[in-house]
């Protein structure tokens, strides 16, 4: 895809991977619109970008006042839509509250969907393209993430039910499956936990360059981390060995979970 003074709208920029996301964009020449709630953050990160012309949109995706105010900041319309705003709650089920449970439903599932409904018009003008951020934990449950999964499921089901339904439209929806990545949404007892587990964890910067390297593709998926590949490639035809692979690993979750609501009171 060739981003030289297109419109890429990039949602969670205030955040660590929105921001790497933000600054590999424009460094392509695209011009940004920032969306995201820390005012600050936005303006910080749209002053050093690389290129001119970048917009911030200061929004709550939840709400129809705020997805109403990136439509109209997108003017005519973007080239690309980078769905990544995300939150996550760590623990069991039985520790979080409704509260919890229906923030990451509607953020990282009812958000995108309707943002991508407001704009559809647009980017079918554009002949455009929808980027969705999902995870690893979209195509593997993982314990400790019942209501992320769940979100990050349900993101995946809505990326490839809307590739087909616009495949006579022009505009290419794709989706990006991070693995676990360093930023401020991970609590002191997740990066504890990958780190007993073994797990990678990626750099922002790292993500980045994946959805760079996603765009160029035009492939509709791209899923970081061969290791992750092959497991979730694995429980989707053999998943009762992935139950005994991470039922091993269970002891350490719980652990972790437990310390995690102790700490939150």
């Amino acid at each position: 895809m060739n981003l030289d003074g297109k419109w890429a709208v990039v949602t969670g920029a205030g955040g660590g991977i929105g921001g790497a996301m933000a600054f590999s964009l424009a460094s392509a020449g695209a011009r940004l619109v920032l969306v995201g709630r820390n005012s600050s953050r936005l303006e910080a990160l749209c002053a050093s970008l690389p290129g001119t012309g970048h917009r911030t949109v200061v929004a709550d995706l939840v709400t129809d006042a705020g997805r109403d105010s990136v439509v109209a900041a997108c003017g005519t319309g973007p080239d690309l839509l980078v769905n990544n705003a995300g939150v996550n709650h760590f623990g069991l089920l039985e520790q979080q509250s409704e509260q919890q449970l229906r923030q990451m439903i509607d953020v990282n599932l009812m958000a995108p969907i309707l943002l991508t409904q407001a704009l559809l018009p647009q980017l079918r003008a554009s002949k455009g393209c929808v980027v969705n951020v999902g995870s690893g934990f979209g195509s593997i449950g993982f314990a400790g993430y019942c209501g992320y999964s769940a979100s990050k499921f349900a993101l995946r089901g809505f990326t490839e039910a809307l590739r087909r339904e616009l495949a006579d439209s022009g505009i290419r929806v794709q989706y990006l499956a991070p693995r676990a990545v360093a930023t401020d949404m991970n609590p002191p007892e997740v990066v504890a936990m990958n780190k007993e587990l073994g797990n990678t964890t990626d750099s922002p910067e790292l993500v980045a360059s994946e959805l760079m390297a996603l765009l160029a593709s035009g492939k509709p998926v791209r899923q970081i981390g061969a290791p992750e590949r092959f497991f979730a490639r694995l429980n989707s035809l053999f998943p009762g060995i992935v139950d005994s692979a991470l039922g091993r690993n269970l002891p350490i979750i719980k652990r972790r979970a437990m310390a995690a609501a102790g700490r939150a009171g």
